[in-house]
């Protein structure tokens, strides 16, 4: 059995091509796809309109409502603890990537070459300032957090049950799926395909959104703001000493005619705004270790409806 997540928000107008697309995709796995639906809190109509038409496809299928928005880490990560099969994988509900992808994902694990396989976009038909933000963010992303990160950034993967249990035994909060994916370790295999351009609907994606990724991502998977921290702190403390010994030869000259005044405004904003800066960094890991000490689940499902089941065993 194979089981696909879905996670689906602001995606009623892409359902129906997104419902047919997955039956063929299961004419395609001799009739062995499980499909799971987990409605993240969308505002729209997905829900009823997955409720309606799912009762009538010949596959099997499920439908979990998470009780609010917990955004697509905490929707996935449900969406595989709902799985039943041997073999996972994710697919976005707009259809930019290809369901063939799916399938050589498949293939690859049942063969046995890898515990993971990672989807890697070698090109996107997407607006111009669309990829160029792409480069740059998987850019910064690649140099600050994870460098084996591809340089296209990674949307979707699949793995065996061994990955699977290991990726939902991680209930880290403000954290990256893909970052998780990646330093998990297993053994890995790429596969590049061609990000197709959306069909319909816009992009919940927002830049805010972007932002905090690589925000949670970087303070999740790295020490950069901390060796930062400290290296400015160096820097400062080498200036202040610089500074003080300037003042002094100044006013042993008599060039200063208000006694330490220059120096103390500098030196005094500069360490108030590295003062900043450090509780700054230092409260985002604080936060962030609080809010992991809450033990508060990642997502709270409101309602799970299985579709097929009685026709799968059949």
């Amino acid at each position: 059995m194979y089981s696909l997540v879905i996670p689906v928000y602001r995606n009623e107008d892409s359902l129906p091509e997104l419902v047919r697309t997955i039956l063929e995709l299961n004419t395609k796995l001799d009739g062995k796809l499980e499909a799971v639906f987990v409605i993240d809190g969308s505002p729209d109509n997905s829900a009823a309109w997955l409720h309606t038409n799912l009762s009538s496809c010949n596959m099997q299928t499920k439908v979990v409502e998470l009780s609010r928005n917990f955004g697509s880490f905490a929707a996935i990560r449900t969406g595989l603890i709902a799985c039943t099969g041997e073999y996972f994988a994710m697919m976005a509900a707009d259809l930019q990537e290809p369901p063939s992808l799916i399938v050589g994902m498949f293939s690859e694990l049942v063969r046995d070459q890898c515990d993971v396989a990672v989807g890697t976009r070698e090109g996107r038909a997407d607006p111009l300032m669309s990829r160029l933000f792409s480069r740059v963010f998987w850019g910064m992303y690649r140099r600050l957090v994870q460098r084996e990160m591809p340089s296209g950034g990674v949307d979707m993967f699949a793995c065996n049950r061994v990955f699977r249990d290991q990726i939902i035994a991680l209930p880290e909060s403000n954290s990256s799926l893909v970052g998780l994916v990646f330093w998990v370790g297993f053994r890995r295999s790429y596969i590049s395909y061609i990000r197709a351009p959306r069909a319909k609907g816009r992009s919940a994606w927002t830049f805010t959104k972007k932002l905090r990724y690589l925000s949670n991502s970087v303070f999740a998977f790295s020490d950069l703001p901390i060796q930062l921290l400290l290296i400015f702190g160096t820097v400062g403390v080498s200036v202040a000493v610089a500074l003080a010994a300037i003042v002094t030869l100044a006013r042993i000259t008599g060039l200063v005619g208000v006694p330490g005044y220059s120096a103390t405004v500098l030196v005094v904003l500069f360490f108030a705004a590295l003062n900043s800066l450090g509780l700054g960094l230092i409260g985002s890991y604080t936060w962030r270790a609080f809010e992991n000490t809450k033990s508060r689940p990642l997502a709270i499902v409101m309602r799970e409806t299985n579709y097929g089941e009685e026709r799968q065993k059949i």
